[in-house]
């Protein structure tokens, strides 16, 4: 049921030094501004290595941050072992001094259970959330749970809207029967509180490496091992031939959903790239320039970017849009 983390993974390829799980979070918290001093986080907590690892870092980043956290976990009433797993969070929690509670749910064995069970969860969560003064709800997901949701939605045959999946951060949705589906599906948005995930960054390793490195406990939920869903074949054998193909296809797929994300969230009211004066701003960008304009759009930042042909073009960002301050693009072709 439960296991200690053995040796940590080999270093991923190309990175010598890849930078800590600690890091990683914080890195992504701070740039998307998903927590400030002062605010109260709710941990969901399953005692499972994601979760597990989660809980322990926003308890490392309280001072740095200044931030509150909370932990809660629920049981859907399907496992024996889920109370036994359970304590591992809870065990943990008051090891790092964070206030932890639980919740039993029931979900009915039947069609659609992972949904129901999901809808529970997080409507347990909401509520859970409401009672500690909670503004946000963090959750453990990580780059590769990002990756095969995209290849889990293109298999379902989603369009672009669908592939912008698993954002930083997402209002709590909440239907009309007071349950919470998660974050951007149909609903009304439980007041003030937001769905944040921070260790997007962050791979699957990166979990198990932190986990090793500071000797906790986690549970392996045996469902994430069974062929019957979907996900775990998307997994276990899609992702790896997708891997061997290009082994960096974990972040292209990331970087896709931020590429559409970034794209909907614009035609839904934000402006898209303008010149000083109101051009649009149409010039042959490649995928980690526009990443990187989307990036120091959101932190209002100035940046400078390379474009083709050895020139370059600063960009600021007043009021949400883009303005061209300089391009050097002739000068240096001159």
């Amino acid at each position: 049921m439960s296991s200690s983390p053995g040796p940590p993974p080999p270093p991923r390829r190309g990175r010598s030094h890849p930078p800590s799980l600690i890091r990683l979070a914080e890195r992504l918290i701070r740039d998307e501004r998903l927590l400030a001093r002062g605010d109260v986080v709710l941990c969901a907590c399953s005692g499972g290595p994601d979760s597990t690892a989660l809980l322990h870092v926003l308890a490392m980043l309280r001072r740095r941050i200044g931030h509150e956290v909370v932990a809660h976990g629920v049981d859907h009433g399907l496992r024996p072992e889920a109370a036994a797993e359970l304590a591992i969070a809870r065990d943990l929690a008051e090891r790092l001094g964070v206030p932890y509670s639980s919740t039993r749910v029931d979900v009915a064995p039947g069609a659609n259970l992972q949904a129901r069970a999901r809808a529970a969860r997080f409507a347990a969560l909401a509520a859970a959330s409401a009672a500690r003064g909670a503004r946000a709800i963090a959750t453990g997901h990580t780059a590769d749970d990002r990756a095969e949701t995209v290849l889990l939605r293109l298999l379902r045959g989603a369009g672009p809207r669908g592939l912008a999946v698993l954002p930083p951060r997402a209002p709590l949705w909440t239907d009309a029967a007071g349950a919470a589906p998660g974050a951007g599906e149909p609903g009304s948005a439980a007041a003030g509180v937001e769905l944040i995930r921070p260790l997007l960054l962050a791979r699957r390793a990166d979990v198990l490496a932190h986990l090793s490195r500071h000797r906790l406990a986690f549970a392996e939920d045996p469902s994430n091992g069974d062929p019957r869903f979907t996900r775990v074949r998307v997994r276990r054998e899609l992702l790896p031939l997708l891997q061997d193909l290009s082994p960096a296809i974990v972040e292209h797929l990331c970087a896709l959903s931020d590429m559409l994300a970034a794209g909907r969230d614009r035609r839904a009211g934000g402006d898209p790239a303008v010149l000083d004066g109101g051009e649009p701003l149409s010039m042959p960008l490649g995928r980690a320039q526009r990443l990187a304009i989307e990036r120091a759009r959101k932190l209002g930042r100035p940046l400078r970017v390379l474009v083709r042909g050895g020139g370059e073009i600063a960009l600021g960002f007043p009021e949400e849009s883009s303005v061209l301050i300089e391009d050097r693009s002739e000068r240096r072709g001159a």
